[in-house]
């Protein structure tokens, strides 16, 4: 079985995705069974069926959580000495080579990733070509519109 890598914060998330999924929603949905069992024919009672599609979505939810968290490696980035290299769960900031700008990406795991929110799959082109490289190290990153470097200005254990 192979682990699979998680921020602090990514475990957590799910934890509390869980607890909310077992103490209230699945109650709920029970509920709402039971309610629409009340109103007679459930051959055409689109309320019976539409609670017990939604229970059959939180089993789901609730049974891939668990798997998920099973199969988790939890890397604490905080609890490991900063040693200006990449690793899982730092927070890098590159600077793009030909235009100057500047970005900044957390590397966690495939769960966790949200561009939006600046969060970056450790799967990722720019993840993979950042993992093991040093600050002040160049990075070349493969796009389909060719290769981009990036120096890597800061490595973050926050």
């Amino acid at each position: 079985m192979n682990r699979v890598p998680m921020t602090v914060e990514g475990a957590e998330a799910l934890r509390t995705e869980l607890e909310d999924l077992k103490k209230v929603q699945r109650p709920a949905v029970v509920q709402a069974i039971a309610e629409a069992r009340e109103h007679g024919d459930l051959k055409e009672n689109a309320e019976y069926h539409a609670a017990r599609e939604k229970q059959g979505f939180i089993e789901g939810r609730i049974q891939e959580i668990e798997a998920k968290l099973s199969l988790a490696q939890v890397i604490d980035v905080k609890a490991i000495e900063p040693s200006g290299k990449v690793i899982f769960g730092t927070t890098v900031t590159i600077i793009h080579m030909e235009d100057d700008s500047e970005v900044t990406y957390k590397i966690v795991g495939d769960d966790e990733a949200d561009v939006k929110q600046k969060k970056i799959s450790v799967n990722s082109p720019i993840a993979r070509a950042l993992i093991g490289k040093e600050e002040g190290d160049i990075a070349v990153v493969n796009t389909p519109s060719g290769a981009v470097e990036y120096e890597i200005d800061s490595v973050e254990h926050i």
